[in-house]
């Protein structure tokens, strides 16, 4: 069984990769390492790491139960509340300087959205009512600051004056929204409700639900679209086959969550085309290719797009357990992770690697790369299919 492999993984390579990226001096977690395994102390310190941080450690707390990981969760959450808020203005800054001082101070909602995730999971382990309150003070902040009339608005000023969305936006596109921010507020409010039982949260999921059914979904291609204008017109004929396969787990947990019949019909079936659709397109040679633009791919592979193609594999069978096709690409694209993903130096896992397996030199750990998605699918693989002992 493949789960006991990634429970080992977990324990003896991920966690204490991270736990050695504690920054004991001035807080937080060391903001870079890189391809060489050279660690920069004084890196700028991402609030996205920060955040993914707090929440892995409060996770595999919750998995594991083992007290020096809440004292790890413990820690990030100090940085967060101590230097990451503006208590000025509101909301989370994009980074800090090393020693904890406002770097980047762009407010956007994405980061906003992984800190109410990261403070709800952080609560639920902790039982810490602040954590939990500052939780929904954000969750208000972007439901009164960071929304129009058509959905979330992404980028703004230290003051929450809109500004160009050039963080979230690639390939080309300035994108006013994105699937990627829709998709990680809904992960971030399904958290919260599941730890608050606040009706008024379950009424915003509702609304991301429909958004993401009728404007984000290409029901004729059986895609999601990745870029968006503010009154949600596609920008460019992207593919991105990490994001559509993570959708359709996260979108399935969210159901589950949510717990409503209505939605659960309306958007199961999407769900599950998504997948089948990822399976068909973009499963190969043992793993997941990345995107496609214009109809040509990108076939590098991707350390989060392998680990969330793992779980989203995994959640198909569970949903449609006819397909044991989808059981066999998840733990063939473990296989694949543990001969090629995973850097035997350091034992965290390579940014991506060609096509022909060889490693891109990229960093280890910067403010995108964080045990959050290989973190991720180890937590679900292991509750997925029973604790792995």
């Amino acid at each position: 069984m493949f789960a006991i492999q990634v429970k080992e993984h977990l324990i003896k390579d991920i966690i204490p990769f991270w736990q050695r990226m504690r920054d004991v001096k001035y807080g937080g977690f060391y903001g870079y390492m890189g391809y060489d395994l050279t660690l920069d102390k004084e890196a700028v310190k991402g609030c996205i790491l920060n955040s993914r941080i707090l929440w892995f450690f409060s996770n595999a707390y919750l998995l594991l139960g083992e007290e020096e990981l809440l004292k790890y969760a413990a820690h990030a959450f100090r940085f967060l509340r101590e230097h990451c808020i503006d208590e000025e203005n509101g909301g989370v800054y994009w980074s800090l300087t090393y020693d904890g001082n406002p770097e980047d101070t762009t407010k956007h909602t994405y980061n906003q959205a992984f800190a109410i995730y990261a403070l709800s999971s952080y609560y639920d382990a902790s039982k810490d009512e602040e954590a939990l309150q500052i939780a929904k003070e954000l969750y208000g902040i972007i439901e009164t600051r960071c929304k129009d009339e058509y959905g979330y608005l992404e980028a703004f000023n230290i003051r929450f004056e809109p500004e160009e969305n050039d963080k979230l936006s690639e390939n080309g596109i300035m994108a006013e929204k994105t699937m990627n921010t829709l998709l990680h507020v809904f992960e971030a409010y399904t958290e919260l409700y599941r730890v608050s039982h606040d009706d008024k949260v379950s009424d915003n999921i509702k609304y991301i639900l429909d958004l993401a059914a009728d404007k984000v979904y290409n029901a004729e291609i059986g895609r999601q679209e990745v870029f968006f204008d503010r009154t949600w017109h596609t920008l460019i004929d992207l593919y991105s086959y990490g994001h559509d396969i993570e959708t359709a787990w996260l979108i399935d947990r969210g159901l589950e969550i949510l717990g409503d019949a209505a939605y659960t019909e309306k958007i199961s079936p999407i769900t599950k085309t998504i997948t089948a659709n990822i399976y068909k397109r973009a499963y190969r040679n043992h793993s997941l290719i990345n995107e496609a633009e214009n109809g040509v791919e990108d076939t590098t592979r991707i350390w989060w797009v392998q680990a969330e193609a793992v779980v989203g594999f995994l959640n198909g069978y569970q949903k449609s357990p006819g397909h044991k096709e989808y059981l066999e690409a998840a733990e063939d694209i473990w296989n694949y992770i543990r001969d090629h993903q995973i850097d035997i130096r350091s034992r965290e896992w390579f940014w991506a690697v060609s096509e022909n397996g060889t490693p891109l030199e990229k960093p280890l750990a910067d403010p995108w790369k964080c045990p959050y998605h290989n973190g991720r699918m180890c937590f679900e693989v292991i509750r997925r299919m029973g604790d792995a002992t």
